[in-house]
């Protein structure tokens, strides 16, 4: 594919490309492919062979397993300019270990898992800087799983909204939910009433306001305050 500017921006800033030098980048986005999914449509299903990773530019993604019963488990909801399934790099046999499904109309690049395995092995430099950023990410993903095992069920929506917040934030500031709040429940481990109950609650405190899908935190270090 043609490599438009705001992909190339968007590449420059981005975890997992920004060690990569330019020509690497443009090597990779020749064999990218673009691809929109429509509300509910599945991208892949857990088990299903693997040769490409994602990063999502617009609309929402739900990354699910499933258990014996039929029961759906929500991994993760990928919002824009997240990249998502890229444990299929180093896979020996390389598989989705989730399903993923749009959960409203989604664009998204598909970057061929080969390609930049290839770029890697040619420089041991990009590879190692690849290699501290997702390392960075999992020691994240742990710290969200303990959040969601062990904390009460404010504390859990309290992280999620702060998750939503740029990191280096202050002050007043909206954010829009990126999915309906029953699926937003289900991804923090709560349910739907205890979620609307929670948000009412901080909404009575004044730590947000709400209105639809918009949440405004009326002070992002209050917020963060609040949970220690």
């Amino acid at each position: 594919m043609q490599a438009d500017s705001a992909l190339a921006r968007e590449l420059r800033h981005h975890y997992l490309f920004s060690a990569l030098t330019e020509a690497q980048q443009l090597r990779l986005l020749a064999t990218a492919v673009p691809r929109r999914l429509a509300a509910g449509e599945r991208l892949f299903s857990r088990g299903d062979s693997a040769a490409q990773f994602f990063l999502l530019r617009s609309g929402c993604v739900k990354l699910y397993r499933l258990s014996p019963e039929g029961s759906e488990k929500i991994m993760r909801l990928i919002r824009p300019t997240q990249t998502f399934a890229e444990s299929v790099l180093f896979m020996d046999v390389p598989r989705f270990p989730v399903s993923g499904e749009a959960l409203d109309a989604a664009d998204l690049i598909a970057f061929d898992r080969e390609t930049f395995l290839g770029i890697l092995r040619e420089s041991f430099a990009t590879c190692r800087a690849v290699m501290a950023h997702m390392t960075r990410r999992i020691q994240a993903h742990w710290d969200e799983i303990e959040t969601l095992a062990l904390e009460n069920s404010r504390y859990r929506v309290v992280h999620y909204l702060l998750g939503l917040v740029p990191r280096d934030a202050q002050g007043r500031m909206t954010v829009t939910l990126p999915a309906r709040k029953s699926v937003i429940a289900a991804h923090v481990a709560v349910t739907p009433e205890t979620l609307s109950r929670t948000l009412r609650a901080l909404s009575d405190e004044g730590l947000i306001e709400v209105a639809g899908e918009a949440v405004t935190v009326s002070d992002v270090e209050r917020l963060r305050r609040h949970m220690h």
